[in-house]
């Protein structure tokens, strides 16, 4: 007999012993739970059989989820034009990046790249990070984000709310072989939104964002958009509605706002052009990059809209003011690409609908856009932006 419990003469109970023989020790720890196998990292799984229980734990967090709403907005200055904003800050992890990240997730699952013992690693601007480090958190594995310094502070703490450790470094050029090289040294798994953004997302269907788009737009009055508009970060979202519209035969085309100080709409206008090795980076967090990334595929871009640091402020606060809730830099950056476009259409006495997307919430940036101090200590003066663009949307 193995005595499994021996409690003192102590207690008000009195001495009580408790034993069981060894045969019956099986039978008797399997009524036991096991943390392991409740975080998805059961002892006794096959690799396979784990697996399968991690992408079961994503597919059920996305059928728990509702789809993103598709917010109209009138623009009474052009009655024939409706604009649409496609809001994916209303995620769980808060922004358009939550997609990307499961994919991310599923795709690196079914390559076998990820099991139940990996630390997984990203490079991130923040807003990816966050959305991974959901998903790890979910699975019971460790993540490290590798995250430029300058990353807004909410985006950091939300990263470690969620489980996640932060790598920060001071030049964002970087964090690609910082995350590299922590894979090596801790036997893990790099994620790398920037090579596989534009693979891991089945672009025909399967629930993507253009699929989205299209079915909530079927009953409007022009439910094809003349156009949708997006930022490129990896271009994985610019890649999956371009494919989209050409695979379904939809007349719709691709617009990608970048920042001015971005090397992918230089890459779009000549295709020699891979990197920028001088000039002020952007300071709209998640978009535009310094580098051509491996997920950005022109070919299926049908326009790029260079906009200033500025512009993209000014049209956030203007767009915030309207729909009384806080928006992030990106959206202000799509916005003002969008009212180019409607002024354009409007000129050629075009009718039809422009869908944009709404990437985040603003409230990851309440130390940083939407804090006037912060904003002019960059030159950054958004006020003419901001009174253009709310025209534009009154």
């Amino acid at each position: 007999m193995i005595t499994l419990f021996d409690i003192g003469s102590n207690n008000k109970f009195g001495s009580l012993a408790i034993a069981i023989s060894p045969a019956a020790l099986p039978s008797c720890f399997d009524m036991w739970p096991r943390r392991r196998s409740e975080e998805g990292r059961g002892m006794n799984l096959s690799k396979r059989q784990w697996l399968a229980q991690a992408v079961r734990r994503i597919e059920a967090d996305y059928n728990r989820s509702a789809d993103t709403h598709l917010i109209p907005v009138k623009l009474s200055r052009h009655p024939g034009i409706t604009l649409y904003l496609k809001d994916e800050s209303s995620h769980p992890t808060g922004s358009l990046k939550h997609r990307l990240a499961r994919s991310l997730f599923l795709y690196a699952l079914c390559n076998e790249w990820i099991g139940p013992d990996t630390c997984v690693i990203e490079a991130s601007s923040g807003s990816t990070a966050v959305s991974e480090a959901y998903f790890a958190k979910m699975l019971g594995l460790r993540f490290i984000a590798v995250v430029p310094r300058a990353t807004a502070t909410p985006k950091l703490d939300a990263i470690q709310f969620h489980g996640g450790e932060i790598h920060l470094v001071d030049d964002p050029a970087t964090v690609y072989a910082v995350a590299q090289n922590l894979a090596e040294q801790t036997g893990g798994h790099y994620l790398d939104q920037f090579t596989y953004a534009e693979r891991a997302t089945d672009w025909r269907g399967n629930n993507n964002i253009a699929e989205s788009i299209f079915a909530q737009m079927a009953q409007e009055e022009y439910p094809v958009p003349n156009w949708i508009v997006c930022g490129a970060g990896t271009g994985g979202t610019s890649s999956t509605l371009g494919r989209f519209v050409r695979y379904r035969q939809h007349a719709t085309k691709i617009c990608v706002a970048d920042p001015v100080n971005s090397v992918f709409h230089r890459h779009f206008a000549d295709r020699s052009v891979l990197s920028m090795t001088s000039g002020r980076a952007s300071c709209i967090e998640g978009i535009g990059r310094a580098r051509v990334e491996p997920s950005f595929v022109p070919s299926v871009i049908d326009r790029m809209i260079a906009v200033q640091d500025h512009e993209s402020i000014g049209a956030m606060r203007a767009l915030s003011n309207r729909l009384n809730r806080l928006v992030g830099g990106s959206t202000g950056t799509n916005l003002w690409a969008c009212m180019q476009l409607a002024e354009e259409m409007a000129t050629a006495g075009e009718c039809g609908s422009i869908v944009t997307l709404l990437c985040d919430g603003g409230e990851r940036y309440s130390c940083t856009y939407y804090n006037d101090e912060w904003l002019l200590n960059r030159s950054l003066d958004w006020r003419g932006a901001e009174e253009r663009i709310s025209t534009f949307i009154i």
